[in-house]
């Protein structure tokens, strides 16, 4: 025990930053919070992995980590592949010199509908993406989390406040979000005795990304060819009424930046006894 408080106090006085020798997979990383994440974390020291579907924005930010000192790969690719999920692990640990300490599970979009008119595909995409995706990846990355070297390995696994309080119009993506919340405990009491694995969830509350701008931006993910618009329409954001977020404490949405610092916060030896958690990100909303 006294070595492992060293070890934390060391880590917190790091002139290299709090996860300095680390290695860490962000998945979703090529924009908005992932892509925060991804340079915040490599402005912290850890060696970071960029995972994302879109191919271009990937290399970029990886490319930006590195052109600014950090250390980044970009390794793209579908997350609905179990192929590309093998891949991602490999590439992560040779990038690591076969170690990999954290991993943020963030990736996902929205597809939403009521739930009478919601169809397989709707359901089958997000549920498997949301919640299914995650289990696979840790799964895949067990041996390298599932060891006793003395050194820190978390999880991350990104809610949503669908997820804990549900949503209309978003049956599938609030049945997977709250999934996570289930897996991500079940991960803290399984591999947190032997190995000293922390696992939490860190569920967003209303985040300016492409998920929470107007629809009619046109923002969109493509999937098996369909396009899907991304966003909420401008006549139900304007709903709220005259004064903006009333709903908020803060009267207003977060950004990516702090969105991605409370994931550096959880991921850190700041939160080093806080596992098996769900932190709620929301600027007091539904407290």
């Amino acid at each position: 025990m006294a070595d492992r408080v060293k070890q934390i106090a060391n880590q917190l006085n790091y002139p290299k930053g709090l996860l300095a020798g680390q290695v860490a997979i962000i998945t979703g990383s090529g924009q908005g919070i992932g892509a925060e994440c991804a340079r915040l974390f490599a402005n912290e020291g850890a060696k970071v992995v960029v995972s994302d579907i879109d191919g271009a924005k990937a290399n970029e930010v990886a490319a930006s980590i590195n052109a600014n000192g950090g250390n980044a790969l970009a390794v793209p690719g579908d997350l609905l592949k179990d192929e590309y999920i093998k891949e991602l692990v490999k590439k992560a640990a040779e990038f690591g010199g076969g170690k990999i300490h954290i991993i943020v599970n963030n990736a996902g979009f929205t597809y939403d509908g009521v739930i009478h008119k919601m169809t397989d595909k709707q359901w089958d995409v997000i549920v498997n993406l949301h919640g299914t995706v995650p289990f696979k990846i840790v799964r895949e990355a067990a041996p390298f989390f599932r060891v006793k070297d003395g050194e820190p390995r978390n999880i991350v696994n990104i809610s949503s406040t669908s997820g804990v309080h549900g949503n209309a119009g978003q049956s599938n993506y609030s049945f997977a979000k709250a999934g996570v919340v289930g897996l991500t405990k079940a991960i803290a009491k399984e591999w947190g005795p032997s190995f000293g694995v922390r696992a939490n969830t860190i569920a967003f509350g209303h985040i300016e990304t492409r998920l929470t701008a107007a629809k009619e931006a046109g923002a969109f993910v493509e999937v098996d060819g369909e396009k899907i618009a991304l966003g909420i329409p401008q006549k139900q954001k304007a709903a709220g009424g005259p004064v903006p977020f009333l709903d908020i404490p803060l009267r207003r949405p977060g950004s990516a930046t702090e969105a991605a610092s409370a994931v550096l916060a959880i991921a850190s030896p700041l939160s080093s006894y806080i596992s098996g958690q769900t932190i709620m990100v929301t600027g007091g909303r539904n407290m």
